[in-house]
């Protein structure tokens, strides 16, 4: 029996809606190893107030730290940072973990030695009572849709898969978010941290790191609640489109042109010198 720890990582800011639900879905976790890292970015609500509550309560070490808010990235690497786990176990504070997610996780790893990051598929935690949430789940619902081997009780994925064309269009996270996965910690010192300069992207890029390194295997079950709420529109929509996906291009072209296919690698190519051509218009940061 594996008796590895999982650091399961709590980036907290101004949770306190859902947090208490997503606190909740720990303890009943079927894996016992765990301990929980949370690191509150400077709440202003009671957020503080319901993980102290939690530590105080929990049968397993719950360590709270405060981190001076420096954008999304640096919290979550700030959580890493404090955890003593052989394993990282994401879960955001709108979200939740099922009951088996973490020991059906962990046995994908006893059961396949080449792979370093697991993800699973999601269950889109609805009221219904939003209008973008229906259309967002019929885009976003199932991220593997169309990949190779889709159809399998498990997907695997290696560096190949920046050579097909449907891995890069729409949805552009074809992983899932961070709450969907769990990786060696030992990954972090070997690819480096997620990057601070971005914010919406930031798990995607990660990702593209781990793959031209190793394998990724999606267990083709839902086994955390991925929860869609109002405040979410930004930065599921506008943010990224907006924002960053010139920054993204940026980054596939100059870190990633090795792995593309001729036809995406033309594409970003193309993409590029009319950012030249035309700097104020295109302005890449």
């Amino acid at each position: 029996m594996n008796t590895s720890l999982v650091s399961i990582c709590i980036p907290v800011f101004n949770g306190e809606k859902f947090l208490q639900e997503a606190l909740d879905s720990i303890e009943v976790q079927t894996y016992p190893y765990i301990e929980v890292i949370i690191s509150d970015d400077g709440s202003g609500d009671s957020s503080l107030a319901i993980c102290k509550k939690y530590q105080k309560e929990s049968n397993f070490p719950v360590y709270i730290y405060k981190h001076k808010s420096a954008g999304i990235g640096a919290n979550w690497n700030h959580c890493i940072s404090k955890s003593n786990g052989e394993y990282i176990k994401f879960l955001f504070q709108d979200d939740l973990l099922l009951p088996g997610c973490i020991e059906e996780m962990l046995e994908v790893f006893e059961e396949h030695d080449e792979i370093r990051l697991v993800g699973c598929k999601r269950k889109i935690l609805s009221d219904g009572s939003i209008s973008w949430q229906e259309k967002w789940k019929e885009r976003y619902g199932d991220l593997q849709k169309g990949l190779r081997g889709s159809e399998e009780k498990e997907i695997i994925l290696n560096s190949s898969i920046l050579k097909d064309r449907n891995f890069f269009k729409d949805p552009y996270n074809r992983i899932g978010e961070p709450t969907a996965v769990l990786f060696e910690k030992q990954l972090i010192d070997e690819i480096g941290n997620f990057r601070e300069d971005l914010k919406i992207v930031l798990d995607i890029e990660f990702y593209y790191r781990v793959l031209t390194r190793s394998r990724i295997l999606i267990v083709n079950k839902e086994l955390v609640g991925f929860r869609l709420h109002e405040k979410q529109a930004s930065r599921l929509e506008a943010e990224f489109h907006f924002a960053e996906f010139k920054l993204y291009q940026k980054i596939l072209l100059d870190e990633y042109w090795r792995f593309l296919s001729r036809t995406h690698l033309y594409y970003l190519i193309k993409k590029r010198l009319k950012y030249f051509i035309n700097p104020r218009r295109n302005k890449i940061r």
